[in-house]
């Protein structure tokens, strides 16, 4: 860990310029323990709907789970409705989230077609609103993830960053794509460049980051306080530490299996963390020619008969090299 903070979210220091992304059905606890052991500065949860979280405990709350140590943890949150948004953040600031961050950037349908993710950004009073009431009324900083705006049409990344910070906000996050573009298209680093410049605040970047020197070059060609990454650390938790995976002997991405793995285990329970530790594996292999083992590998719900497998797999991966 550096001895000085990279950048500070008010008061909440913060070690290192690489952070794993949100990302809906990936950042849960081992996850998140995972990308920390390679060098992730900043942890987020996946989102949790305002509404979910206005009365009794229910399952969208283990969303909200987190490791003894884990620090800085955010919270993020997403709703179309201040007050609401304020009486879920209040019910959750118990849990000791060291940030709340509101996603207004989620493009799916269902979340911006109801005027929440990336929808808020369409009605900057409710964002005003948001970031006014949560700022006054808790004591925990408060963050925004942004996109550039609904389409090419209306992009209102500029407004919407300053109505942040001029309501209290702590940091704004912003990926580099309208909701129309979703994932496709170049992301636009220009305009994290222009944020940077328009906001007081830490402007953390978000969009076409896939191999460790992208990420030096995000930081030198706009500025921002710190680099997100999302999908590319899935099978990937090496760009955290700056490491080439294309250029990690097989025996790396093994060990990150197993300590992967590991964590699903504690965290889920057997068989349980096995089989939802699958949707990773893919990711993991991709790029060699192992997907006979893999799809025993998808079968079986033995720790031991996945460990021999792992162990074929190392062995087949060197004798064909």
């Amino acid at each position: 860990m550096r001895s000085e903070p990279t950048f500070w979210v008010r008061d909440v220091p913060v070690y290192g310029d690489v952070i794993l992304a949100p990302m809906a059905g990936f950042s849960d606890v081992p996850y998140r323990a995972l990308c920390t052991a390679y060098g992730s500065a900043m942890q987020y949860t996946e989102f949790v709907p305002a509404d979910a979280l206005q009365g009794k405990r229910n399952p969208l709350w283990r969303r909200l789970d987190k490791r003894p140590g884990e620090y800085p943890v955010v919270f993020q949150i997403f709703g179309n409705d201040a007050r609401m948004i304020l009486r879920a953040a209040q019910n959750i600031e118990s849990l000791g989230p060291d940030i709340i961050d509101i996603n207004m950037g989620c493009s799916t349908r269902k979340v911006s077609g109801r005027g929440a993710g990336v929808g808020m950004m369409r009605r900057p009073e409710l964002v005003a609103e948001t970031f006014r009431l949560l700022t006054t009324h808790l004591s925990v900083p408060v963050t925004g993830k942004i996109r550039l705006g609904w389409d090419e049409d209306e992009r209102n990344f500029l407004e919407i960053g300053r109505i942040m910070e001029d309501n209290g906000a702590a940091l704004a996050a912003l990926h580099g794509r309208t909701r129309a573009q979703k994932y496709n298209e170049a992301a636009d680093w220009d305009a994290i460049a222009e944020l940077k410049q328009a906001v007081s605040i830490p402007v953390l970047g978000n969009g076409d980051v896939r191999v460790p020197a992208d990420i030096d070059w995000m930081l030198a060609y706009t500025g921002c306080d710190g680099v997100m990454v999302g999908r590319a650390a899935v099978g990937n938790p090496w760009i955290f530490s700056r490491q080439d995976r294309a250029a990690l002997p097989f025996t790396e991405i093994t060990a990150a299996i197993r300590l992967h793995l590991q964590e699903m285990l504690a965290y889920y329970g057997r068989p349980h963390g096995l089989v939802l530790f699958r949707k990773h594996l893919r990711r993991y292999f991709s790029g060699y020619a192992l997907k006979a083992i893999m799809q025993q590998m998808f079968q079986t719900e033995d720790e031991a008969e996945f460990e021999e497998l792992l162990v074929e797999a190392e062995t087949a991966v060197l004798n064909h090299t």
